[in-house]
């Protein structure tokens, strides 16, 4: 043991070790117990979210579960019971309390050696919207069955409790095409494509029964060429010159059957035109809110009597007539890199959205989002972004880099959004049927955990607190830490107060190749696993308890750690860091 430390003194004068003088040696510090093994069996719950009150059914692969194998459900690190696992299929009656997540960890314990069989989280909430995972369906033709039982099936595995139905519409003025009192059985979209009613009713009715919700997607000021034989107005449109000479429009060739004109949104009878479109779709399909659209930032811009149009200020007015005519649904809109955000916010809109491009380019971009977005909502409204990982790589037929996916997701959900990019494929390109690049095995495993652990998480991930520095050390070399924003080479510390708990994250930048998050060409690096360094964080109070937890480990179950504290030191070793780890000090 002399040699031990005669050694870490050497380091320590070279500039390899960071312990400072008053920190404990790394062989004062409690031993944590080895990491469970992980079996990762097929674990699942039957809907995307569930009511205080409502059961949950699990399903297991039973055929692979050891025998004496026990089912414990936790909240955070706390365990709520545990139950023995006797059956394939079983239900349970989760705590009344409202917005709660947990996590249900199958084990077995074996010469005191305990193997982590399968996880899965599940989310306790009177509404969706409070901790929203959106994702898309994109493919309206003539869907089978069992197609759309296997693609919702996924997003429910997911945890996916929100649906954005891209581009099901024909014509943007006119959305839903009804004749007579009757809605047409089949249309084209904007792109020359068939949609189906039947397939959009169907999708709608085995959604709701999953506790899915459905939104219908369109642009707040779109309408086809020709549109006023539809009855639209040129007073309505958004104009490039003072004179209303030339109509501002999205150019679209072929195969598209239309450029796409603009309209004022906050013109209240081009509002009054949409309002009563909207009230044949819901009249004859079954949607739960609606998903507005934009273009963002146009230029300068006019209307039709030639003043200034600042089309930044026209989504709020838009936004409240929607809702005002439908109270009782959902409504969302995109806030294209941030454009009208701040309005938008104010809005009686469910959740904020943004969709990312250039020149928001870093994770430090990223982060920047989210917490404006909490500041614009004033903490009341969590964020989803749409966010294209590898989109130069979706030119072509592919595979995602796996861990471009995983970087951005540890990014976004450990500042507490979430991120659209599950449907019936992955997204990487704002046209949602683009479905070139597919997922390797090992980013179909680790997605699911990085759901299960977003969900299992959410009341310290998306449920309030304050971003803050931490002072954290390592004791030595082996983890490069270095706060937030992240820097290649470095393991980035986010720190958050959460009441009497703090949190915090370790994203794994120390083998990164780039900081850009969109990842154009799938470049990034998988990190090396990084094991069993001791870290000493320095606190105010009295701590009580000190756990982790990952995605990329065991599931993502919690575990207590052994921690020492004296002062204002906590000492305690982090078992492992591959991507993304959070540690949680629970305060006394």
């Amino acid at each position: 043991m002399k040699h031990f430390f005669f050694i870490l003194f050497i380091l320590s004068i070279l500039g390899a070790c960071d312990k400072p003088d008053d920190q404990p040696t790394v062989d004062d510090l409690p031993v944590n117990p080895e990491t469970p093994a992980f079996m990762q069996l097929d674990f699942s719950t039957d809907k995307a979210f569930y009511q205080p009150g409502e059961k949950v059914v699990f399903t297991i692969d039973f055929s692979k579960v050891p025998e004496g194998a026990q089912v414990r459900m936790k909240h955070l690190n706390n365990e709520i019971e545990v139950l023995p696992l006797n059956k394939a299929s079983w239900d349970w009656l989760p705590p009344a309390t409202d917005f709660r997540g947990y996590m249900a960890e199958v084990f077995k314990v074996e010469n005191e050696t305990e193997t982590i069989c399968a996880t899965v989280a599940f989310d306790v909430s009177s509404v969706w919207t409070k901790f929203p995972r959106y994702g898309f369906l994109s493919d309206f033709g003539n869907v089978d069955a069992s197609k759309r039982e296997q693609v919702l099936k996924n997003l429910n595995r997911h945890h996916i409790n929100g649906l954005q139905y891209y581009d099901w519409h024909n014509k943007h003025h006119q959305p839903l095409p009804v004749v007579d009192g009757e809605p047409a059985r089949q249309w084209k979209d904007i792109i020359n494509k068939d949609v189906y009613f039947s397939t959009v009713e169907a999708y709608i009715a085995e959604a709701k029964a999953i506790n899915m919700k459905s939104m219908f997607y369109n642009l707040v000021f779109g309408a086809w060429k020709n549109a006023e034989d539809d009855g639209v107005k040129a007073e309505w449109y958004v104009y490039n010159d003072p004179s209303h000479t030339n109509r501002d429009f999205h150019p679209l060739s072929s195969p598209f059957l239309s450029n796409i004109y603009l309209l004022d949104p906050s013109n209240s009878e081009w509002q009054d035109y949409l309002l009563a479109e909207n009230r044949k779709v819901y009249e004859h399909l079954d949607f739960d809110g609606f998903h507005m659209d934009q273009l963002g930032e146009r230029g300068t811009r006019y209307k039709y009597d030639g003043s200034f149009l600042d089309l930044a200020k026209t989504y709020q007015p838009f936004i409240e007539a929607q809702q005002a005519d439908q109270p009782s649904k959902y409504h969302v809109m995109n806030a294209v890199n941030q454009y009208g955000q701040e309005g938008i916010a104010a809005a009686p809109v469910d959740f904020l959205y943004t969709e990312v491009w250039d020149p928001f380019k870093t994770y430090l971009d990223l982060s920047n989002i989210i917490k404006q977005n909490n500041a614009l909502a004033e903490q009341q409204k969590n964020t989803v972004l749409a966010a294209y990982v590898n989109y130069d790589l979706a030119n072509r037929n592919g595979y995602f880099n796996t861990a471009s996916v995983l970087m951005t997701n540890a990014v976004i959900f450990a500042f507490g959004a979430s991120h659209l990019e599950l449907g019936e494929h992955m997204l990487a390109k704002e046209y949602f049927p683009n479905n070139n690049l597919e997922l390797k095995t090992d980013l179909k495993m680790a997605l699911v955990n990085y759901y299960d652990f977003l969900v299992a998480y959410q009341n310290l991930l998306r449920d309030g607190g304050t971003f803050q520095d931490v002072e954290l050390a390592a004791l030595y070399a082996k983890m490069n830490l270095a706060k937030w924003p992240a820097a290649k080479g470095f393991v980035a510390v986010i720190g958050k107060r959460n009441e009497d708990v703090k949190v915090v994250h370790l994203i794994n930048f120390k083998d990164a190749v780039t900081d850009e998050w969109r990842d154009p060409q799938g470049v990034q690096s998988i990190p090396a696993m990084i094991k069993n360094t001791p870290l000493v964080l320095t606190v105010s109070q009295k701590v009580r308890t000190v756990w982790t937890a990952s995605p990329d480990v065991i599931g993502g179950a919690s575990r207590s750690l052994p921690f020492m504290q004296e002062g204002s030191k906590v000492s305690f070793t982090l078992p492992e860091l591959k991507y993304w780890s959070m540690l949680v000090f629970e305060y006394e």
